[in-house]
């Protein structure tokens, strides 16, 4: 698993980054501001929030004038769809061993 893959797996592993990156993707762009008014928690954590998912290529920012308008990056997901993917196949592997075995034992 490579250094990005970590970074996604953090920025996503809090509670409070998931349900912003969520609020992102299902909304569209928004200000600091429109997602504090969502949040439980105060407008320097979502900005401190909104920096680790920029920083794992989650979100993407855009200033206009004084405000930054973020919006989700969904590709950026990818590497964590392909890892899933993998490690499906890894253990659909392994119960089919699993099952061929059973089945040889009851023989």
């Amino acid at each position: 698993m490579t250094h990005s893959h970590d970074a996604i797996f953090r920025a996503l592993a809090d509670p409070t980054r998931r349900a912003i990156f969520e609020r992102l993707c299902a909304n569209g762009e928004q200000t600091v501001g429109g997602l504090t008014a969502q949040a439980e928690v105060s407008q320097p954590a979502v900005s401190k929030h909104l920096a680790v998912l920029k920083q794992a290529g989650l979100v993407f920012d855009r200033h206009e004038g004084r405000q930054t308008h973020y919006s989700a990056q969904v590709k950026a997901l990818a590497p964590l769809l392909d890892w899933t993917n993998q490690m499906a196949r890894f253990w659909d592997d392994r119960f089919d061993d699993l099952e061929n075995l059973l089945q040889r034992m009851d023989q």
